[in-house]
């Protein structure tokens, strides 16, 4: 029985392929599924499962193995992959129990044995198929992974190659290839963590698209602001995740992305304290500065505070307050009494104590504006 059906491989393999074709959708797809390769990998298929019937040979999974990985390959889902087996399986039991009515000598006895050994290999290959077809679904994971990892970190560096531009890139990464943008920057707590678990994931839900790398001591993101709450929906998401954050400003061509990068790490080394928060580098362009040139910010405190700074530390300390409170509160001396919970005389007294110690008038506008950002300085950057 087995081995006439052989002689007819060619035309159980034809017709194995067209029942497959009308029953499940992915299969009918000539682009996906070419009639040819559909009609081969039904044939050897076939010729290996009637070997076992014609011969007793030992079941041989390798087809079923190939044609799991070349599903996988081709994106079919497994579910279609499965259902096309099963179909091809009936058709081909329907034609072994016609041939054996040719065949007077097969007993009803040995056609219930052959029903229940072809459906146990039915459940054998299909374990095949299946466990093949994950295997190269995996892999094919990695190696997308792989590549959007170094297409990310293309964008970031600039170092794309030659034949690839930035706007192939973002379309490859599922990213608009018109900004606004903005880069995000988040302080990694230990090797390996994320700050921001499922970000991406997260933005995806509102229509934010974006890409995001994750490096030994920071965790990197470039998101897409064409929609309209983007900014929002990404600010709230960041906020969320507890991190420390820093922003770039906006930017329209991905070939800015490098100077992005820059400035939403200087805007995370300006953040304050050392607590989680989220920081735009717009938010605040003298901590810009002063993280962007640390040598010349610490510079600025030695010579704008530097005599303060000597004083014993409770005059130091309560003048520091002071000028601090002073410049929260506008430069109005009674409202950052109030804050100081001290007579206003109090801070003016110790204003003039700070003109005598640093040799600056806080009539003067330069000298203000040198004590604020030594001040800010003072405050941001390490001790």
């Amino acid at each position: 029985m087995g081995a006439a059906l052989r002689l007819r491989l060619p035309e159980l393999g034809e017709r194995m392929t067209e029942r497959i074709r009308a029953e499940v959708e992915s299969y009918a797809d000539e682009s996906l599924i070419p009639f040819a390769s559909l009609r081969e990998s039904c044939e050897d298929n076939a010729d290996l499962l009637l070997g076992r019937f014609a011969y007793g040979a030992e079941p041989d999974v390798g087809a079923a193995q190939q044609t799991g990985r070349l599903r996988a390959e081709q994106g079919v889902p497994l579910a279609d992959t499965l259902h096309a087996y099963r179909v091809g399986f009936e058709l081909l039991w329907s034609e072994m129990v016609e041939e054996a009515r040719r065949h007077p000598e097969v007993t009803d006895a040995e056609l219930v044995g052959g029903s229940s050994e072809i459906w146990a290999l039915f459940g054998r290959y299909a374990e095949a198929v299946a466990a093949a077809y994950r295997e190269a679904s995996a892999e094919l994971a990695l190696q997308r992974e792989a590549r959007r990892s170094a297409l990310a970190e293309a964008l970031f560096t600039g170092a794309l190659a030659d034949r690839t531009t930035p706007w192939e890139a973002a379309r490859q990464l599922g990213l608009p290839e018109r900004g606004p943008y903005a880069v995000v920057a988040a302080s990694v707590p230990d090797p390996g963590q994320e700050p921001l678990p499922g970000i991406e994931a997260a933005l995806r839900r509102f229509g934010v698209a974006s890409v995001w790398r994750l490096l030994p001591d920071q965790q990197i993101g470039l998101v897409s602001l064409q929609h309209r709450d983007a900014e929002k929906v990404s600010l709230r998401a960041l906020r969320r995740r507890r991190a420390r954050v820093g922003v770039s400003p906006r930017f329209d061509s991905l070939r800015d992305t490098p100077q992005a990068l820059r400035f939403a790490r200087l805007a995370l080394a300006g953040l304050p304290g050392d607590g989680p928060g989220v920081t735009r580098f717009d938010d605040s362009p003298l901590a810009m500065l002063v993280a962007a040139a640390p040598a010349e910010a610490s510079r600025l405190v030695e010579v704008s505070l530097g005599p303060l700074l000597a004083l014993p530390a409770a005059e130091r300390a309560r003048l520091l307050q002071t000028l601090g409170h002073w410049f929260t509160s506008g430069g109005v001396a009674a409202e950052a009494a109030e804050r100081l919970f001290v007579h206003p005389n109090t801070v003016r007294y110790r204003l003039r104590r700070i003109e005598e110690v640093t040799g600056r008038a806080l009539a003067d506008p330069l000298a203000v504006a040198d004590l604020g950002a030594a001040l800010y300085a003072l405050r941001v950057l390490p001790s």
